[in-house]
C-alpha cells in the first residue's frame, strides 16, 4: 500500500548533506515493509539486517567502529557490494545492539555517501534508558499508522484522494456521505497496515478485530519483556486505564484513575516509557494562547491518547456495530474515538497538539495549534448543530483572528471560524492559510 512516508524517505535519498536516517514509530505500523520497499523501488540493491534476530551481525559491532571495516563485514556477511552509494544498508531493531548506533556517527563523520537506515519500535525507549546517541549526526523518520487519507488510497479511492489534496471543496461535498462511511469504517479499523490489509483481502470486520486483539496481546507482551517487572506493572495500569481516562467529560489525565492514591512520582515513568514506545500520544495542556506555545506549556497537565483510534475500540472492548452505526460513531464512549482520531491525524501530519483549559472555570479548547506564526485553536464536535462557546472565549481572550471547528459537518467558514469536516483534517494548514485572506464566505 502506498504510504505517505515513501516520499519523505525519496526526499532524503536525494538531500546532498543527508545522514544516516533513524526510523522510528511503535510496533507493527510498517516500517520494516516501507524501508524495504523504499530501498527496492530507489536503489540497486538493499543489505537487511535485522539486529535482534542476527547475532552474527549484531556482533560486528562489538568490535573497532571503523566503518570501512564494519561495511567489509556486512557485505561477507550478506554477499552483497555493502558501501556503494546505490546500495541501501537497512539495520533493523537497531536499539538492540547500542554500539550499532553509535557507528552511525561515524558513518555520518567518514562515509556520507553511504545510505544507511536504521530503525527500532522502542528506540524512543532506548534513547531514555542512558544508550548513547549519535547527536547532531543523524536524521529523523517518524512512521505512524495509516492516515485516513493513506485509507482511502489503500482502499483503491484516489479520487477522493485527489479532491482532498486538490481542496477541492466544491467537488468534495457531493461525496459527504461516501467520505462519511468511510470515517466510520476507519474509526473501527484504524490504521495498522496488517489490520488494513487484512479487511480489504476479506473485508471481514471479525478477522480484522482480531488482529487488533493479537497486537494488544504483543504490546503487554513487550511490557514484561522490556521493562522490568515493577515498571511493566505499572506500564499495565497505566494502558488499561486508557478507556476509562477516555470516557470522562473532562480527559485530563488522572492519577487516581488509574489506582486509588497513585501518585505521579509512581507512574511518571511508565507513562514515559509508553510515549516512548510510541503507543501513547501526550498532549500537555497550555496557561495561555500566546507564542511560542513551547514556553506557556502546563507539563504537570496533559492528555494520554492511544496511538491508533482502531486499537483504542478494541481495548475498550467496543464492538463493530456499535462502531459502525451512523447515529452513534460520535457520541458513544463519550466521544473519545472522535477526539483520539483528531489527535491521532493531527500528529501523523506534523502538528504538535496541545490543549487549553481555564484555571478557575470550565472552559476548554480540544487542541491548540501552532503554526506559522500563529496560534491556531480547534474544537472537536459531534454534531454540526453544537456551538464552541469555550472557542469563541479563547479566541477572544488572545485576540486570534481564526478559530477551527472540526465535526462531520461539510467545510465552509465564516469570518472568524474554520469549519472543517473530520475527513479533511490533512488539509488544515492550507484550509486555514486560505480562509484567512479570505475572511467571508
Amino acid at each position: 500500500m502506498e504510504r505517505d512516508a515513501m516520499q519523505q524517505l525519496v526526499a532524503w535519498r536525494d538531500n546532498p548533506a543527508r545522514k544516516p536516517l533513524i526510523v522510528q514509530g511503535a510496533r507493527q505500523v510498517g516500517k520494516t515493509w516501507l524501508i524495504n520497499e523504499f530501498g527496492r523501488i530507489h536503489f540497486r540493491d538493499v543489505a537487511y539486517f535485522h539486529l535482534l534476530y542476527d547475532e552474527t551481525a549484531s556482533s560486528i559491532f562489538n568490535d573497532r567502529l571503523d566503518p570501512t571495516r564494519i561495511m567489509d563485514a556486512l557485505s561477507l556477511l550478506s554477499g552483497k557490494r555493502v558501501g556503494t552509494p546505490d546500495t541501501l544498508i537497512f539495520l533493523d531493531e537497531i536499539q538492540t545492539t547500542p554500539r550499532a548506533l553509535t557507528a552511525l556517527k561515524f558513518f555520518q563523520e567518514e562515509h556520507p555517501e553511504v545510505p544507511v537506515i536504521a530503525a527500532g519500535s522502542l528506540l524512543g525507549v532506548s534513547m531514555h534508558q542512558g544508550v548513547s546517541w549519535p547527536v547532531g549526526k543523524v536524521d529523523y523518520l517518524n512512521i505512524h499508522p495509516l492516515t485516513f487519507r493513506e485509507f482511502l488510497q489503500a482502499s483503491g479511492e484516489g479520487p477522493m484522494v485527489g479532491a482532498l489534496d486538490a481542496d477541492d471543496w466544491a467537488l468534495i461535498s457531493p461525496l459527504q456521505a461516501k467520505f462519511m462511511d468511510y470515517l466510520r469504517r476507519y474509526f473501527f479499523l484504524g490504521g495498522m497496515p496488517e489490520v488494513v490489509q487484512t479487511f480489504l483481502n476479506t473485508g471481514d470486520y471479525t478477522a480484522a478485530r482480531n488482529l487488533q486483539l493479537k497486537l494488544l496481546r504483543d504490546y503487554r507482551e513487550d511490557f514484561s519483556t522490556h521493562a522490568g517487572s515493577h515498571l511493566a506493572e505499572r506500564i499495565r495500569l497505566i494502558w488499561d486505564s486508557i478507556p476509562a481516562q477516555l470516557a470522562r467529560e473532562n480527559k485530563k489525565f488522572v492519577y487516581s484513575a488509574v489506582r486509588t492514591g497513585a501518585r505521579a512520582r509512581g507512574y511518571e515513568e511508565a507513562i514515559q516509557w509508553l510515549t516512548d514506545a510510541g503507543l501513547l500520544l501526550r498532549v500537555n495542556r497550555v496557561k495561555a494562547g500566546k507564542l511560542p506555545l513551547s514556553g506557556y506549556t502546563d507539563r504537570d497537565a496533559f492528555k494520554l491518547f492511544v496511538f491508533d483510534t482502531g486499537l483504542l475500540g478494541a481495548l475498550s472492548g467496543l464492538d463493530g456495530e456499535t462502531v459502525l452505526k451512523e447515529n452513534q460513531l460520535f457520541t458513544e464512549f463519550k466521544g473519545a474515538l472522535l477526539e483520539n482520531f483528531v489527535c491521532q491525524e493531527l500528529t501523523a501530519n506534523g502538528w504538535e497538539p496541545r490543549y487549553w483549559s481555564a484555571e478557575a472555570s470550565s472552559g476548554e479548547v480540544d487542541f491548540v495549534l501552532q503554526h506559522g506564526g500563529k496560534v491556531i485553536p480547534l474544537e472537536v464536535k459531534s454534531s454540526h448543530k453544537q456551538k464552541a462557546r469555550s472557542l469563541g472565549a479563547f479566541m477572544k481572550r488572545y485576540d486570534l483572528p481564526l478559530g477551527v471547528r472540526v465535526s462531520p459537518a461539510e467545510f465552509g467558514h465564516g469570518e472568524s471560524t474554520l469549519n472543517l469536516p473530520l475527513y479533511g483534517l490533512s488539509r488544515l494548514g492550507s484550509a486555514h492559510e486560505t480562509i484567512e485572506t479570505k475572511p467571508t464566505i
